[in-house]
């Protein structure tokens, strides 16, 4: 059987209604005409842009549940709840850009850095975050899992804002100390930062939706995808040193930015004092040869081998897991198939 899947452009259509309720929701306020063109302004450029393969996944698990098309009302209102996770993402990546004096994003300078922008962008991220219940509320009110869905998305907010903060201080910018990082620390930064809101969360939602939310399905789901969503960022964290940045979309700044990234992590496990020292000297610093130095170390470390290995163990585990899932109140192996089909030996 053809594997069902959202169209890009049937997921798409679906945005110009939803901006039209955010604009509805501001008017009953009286907004000024300046500040609703800047709201709306700020949706578009911050929320449309990406892959989508967040928002997409949402009825691409929907249909892949169901084995068939879904009806046109279940089509608006799965590609509806995948648009707040959009908008979810959009506000994660607002303000992480600011947080990371982050450059460019999708291709594009980040939204604080575009004319008149500025930290007016802190407030618009905030508004990004309050457009997802706005539309909630519109269009899930009496939905059975109205609560559910709201509790979801506030859960994966907190879950994420967890992983953020211990992110920023692990590693902050202006004080590189790498006894700070180690690898328990780095697996909470990625589970709860990436993993719960860009892979658990499309499927539980998903799941809510359809009335098919088990504990043991919400189980299956977590315990598949959370370590996928894992892998996602090691991944990432790959591609930010290795990746081409006109694939990518932005130039990878994790080195000069202090991160603390799978590739660091494991070059302080195997690094000899020598190499120690040239991380230490090297690492954290915005300076394209102290940059450069630390990614010819990786190089003498074979950090590259060093992730391919991981990927295909990684992979091998999530295939195994994957074999294994229960089928018998409605959750389908082919959900996991896909999310693991997108992201293998992706390059971008």
């Amino acid at each position: 059987m053809a594997t069902l899947k959202t169209s890009r452009a049937d997921f798409e259509s679906v945005w110009p209604s939803l901006v039209a309720d955010l604009q509805e929701a501001a008017k009953k306020y009286n907004v000024p005409q300046n500040a609703l063109d800047w709201f709306t302004k700020s949706l578009e450029a911050n929320t449309p842009g990406g892959k989508l393969n967040r928002g997409l996944s949402v009825p691409d698990t929907a249909m892949q549940i169901l084995k068939r098309e879904l009806t046109p009302e279940e089509h608006r209102d799965l590609s509806t709840l995948g648009w707040l996770i959009e908008l979810l993402q959009a506000f994660f990546l607002v303000s992480d850009d600011i947080m990371d004096s982050s450059v460019t994003r999708r291709g594009q300078p980040c939204w604080y850095r575009q004319p008149k922008v500025g930290m007016i962008a802190i407030n618009d991220a905030f508004m990004l975050e309050s457009a997802i219940y706005l539309i909630l509320k519109k269009h899930f009110r009496s939905h059975p899992a109205y609560i559910d869905f709201v509790e979801l998305f506030h859960q994966v907010s907190w879950q994420t804002e967890l992983g953020q903060q211990c992110d920023l201080i692990t590693a902050p910018e202006d004080d590189v100390n790498l006894n700070n990082f180690d690898m328990h620390k780095y697996t909470f930064i990625v589970i709860y930062k990436t993993a719960y809101y860009s892979f658990y969360l499309p499927v539980a939602l998903a799941l809510m939706y359809m009335q098919l939310a088990t504990p043991r399905n919400l189980k299956q789901a977590e315990d598949i995808l959370i370590p996928m969503g894992e892998y996602f960022q090691i991944q990432d964290d790959y591609l930010d040193a290795y990746g081409d940045p006109a694939h990518i979309g932005k130039i990878g700044t994790d080195i000069k930015d202090n991160k603390c990234g799978w590739l660091i992590n494991q070059a302080l496990l195997i690094a000899s004092p020598e190499q120690r020292q040239v991380l230490d000297a090297n690492y954290g610093q915005k300076d394209d040869a102290k940059e450069a130095k630390v990614k010819q170390l990786y190089k003498e470390l074979q950090l590259e081998p060093r992730y391919q290995a991981y990927e295909e163990k990684r992979v091998g585990e999530l295939r195994r897991l994957i074999a294994n899932v229960d089928e018998s109140e409605g959750l389908r192996k082919e959900v996991f198939e896909s999310f693991l089909a997108k992201i293998y030996k992706r390059n971008k």
